[in-house]
């Protein structure tokens, strides 16, 4: 086991899970088939999208914090309970307006969430273990995501009411999860005195890069079946290219996680970006299709090797002190760079069609890689305890 207390953390996990279940069920399968007998338009649809997603990226710090001032536990039931108010609120069929409004204070109360449990996640791994358990952590909720596009949605088009009953019922189930826990607090780490403002300056070394990585996969957002139409692919084709990835990725994560944390991240991390680049430089030429099957498992890869070793990377920078509002600051800053991916990617698509997008992530991905290799970047490359702030 990758944590000392693993009950608890698989309970936050569990949490974790059900809310990113019930939050893309709803905003991703059942309000989009739902908007038009609640008379809401494209439009509409996208304001309430967006105010949720827009007040959980920018609320991560803040939210962080909180939950280190308050506890964990507290901040988490909140924003479980502020999510069953949603999900009841939506079949209400409110207007957009208010379906606005309760979409963003649900982000708001979400905002902790992912914050709180990567924290409790490095502060309960075991000695040697943390880049594992950080990674392990951040994939673990891909079944949930999955489950709540490919399940809940074709479920609200067949029997919309056990489509709504799902969501409140695993929301529910989630916020006896949190109540269960209500008195969970991160575990405490006094900083050396004068350490504090020297961590939080190790932290913005790495937003530049948390937004470019990002923003590389974020390109390809609106793309995906615009992309399968222009290769004369449907989903189905997919699934061979898809396991070789995921094959890719189950080997490169465990190896890369293990070396991040016997060595330094830097290690898996360097590897994973340019494993990325290569395979999106790869991607650019004409006849995509024939190198698919090529490509899939060099992505899966170097996927694993880096989010092994960005997720260790972050983990031995952050402040302990502040560890929760540093890691919604972080992610903060990755959500800005994935809302800016799409509006890039669909511009560079019409100036310089699919092969130009793949090409401008992966000149990202080098980017990113060249930013870890600068000199001036000595607090990313150093011991953890270089400074006592990690």
């Amino acid at each position: 086991m990758l944590w000392t207390r693993p009950v608890t953390m698989l309970r936050l996990l569990a949490l974790l899970l059900l809310s990113e279940l019930v939050r893309t069920g709803l905003l991703v399968s059942v309000l989009p088939q739902a908007a038009p007998g609640l008379g809401w338009g494209p439009a509409a649809l996208g304001l309430v999208v967006g105010a949720h997603y827009l007040a959980d990226g920018l609320a991560k710090g803040p939210l962080g914090w909180l939950a280190g001032r308050l506890g964990l536990g507290r901040v988490l039931a909140l924003g479980a309970a502020l999510g069953l108010g949603a999900v009841l609120g939506a079949r209400l069929a409110p207007g957009p307006a208010w379906g606005a409004l309760a979409a963003a204070v649900w982000g708001l109360g979400y905002a902790a969430l992912w914050p709180g449990v990567m924290s409790m996640s490095q502060a309960l791994a075991r000695p040697g273990y943390a880049a594992r358990a950080l990674a392990l952590s951040g994939v673990a909720v891909a079944p949930a995501i999955l489950a709540g596009v490919l399940g809940v949605g074709p479920l609200m088009a067949a029997r919309p009411e056990t489509a709504w009953a799902l969501l409140a019922g695993a929301q529910g189930a989630a916020l006896l999860l949190a109540l269960g826990g209500l008195g969970l607090r991160l575990p405490e780490a006094n900083a050396p005195a004068g350490s504090v403002w020297r961590g939080w300056r190790r932290v913005a070394t790495l937003l530049p890069a948390a937004f470019a990585q990002t923003l590389a996969p974020g390109l390809f957002v609106p793309l995906l079946y615009p992309l399968l139409a222009r290769l004369g692919l449907g989903l189905g084709d997919l699934l061979g290219p898809g396991l070789l990835a995921l094959a890719g990725f189950g080997i490169g994560l465990p190896l890369a996680g293990r070396l991040a944390d016997r060595a330094h991240p830097r290690r898996a991390l360097g590897p994973g970006l340019l494993l990325l680049a290569l395979t999106f430089a790869l991607a650019a030429p004409p006849g995509l299709e024939a190198r698919l099957l090529l490509l899939a498992p060099l992505l899966g890869l170097g996927y694993g090797a880096f989010l092994a070793g960005w997720n260790g990377l972050v983990g031995r920078v952050l402040p302990p002190a502040h560890r929760a509002a540093a890691w919604g600051t972080v992610m903060a800053v990755e959500a800005l760079g994935f809302a800016l991916g799409p509006v890039l990617g669909g511009l560079t698509w019409a100036a310089a069609g699919p092969g130009g997008v793949f090409a401008l992530g992966a000149a990202v991905f080098v980017l990113a890689e060249g930013y870890y290799l600068w000199p001036g970047r000595a607090a990313l490359r150093g011991s953890p305890q270089a400074d006592g702030t990690v």
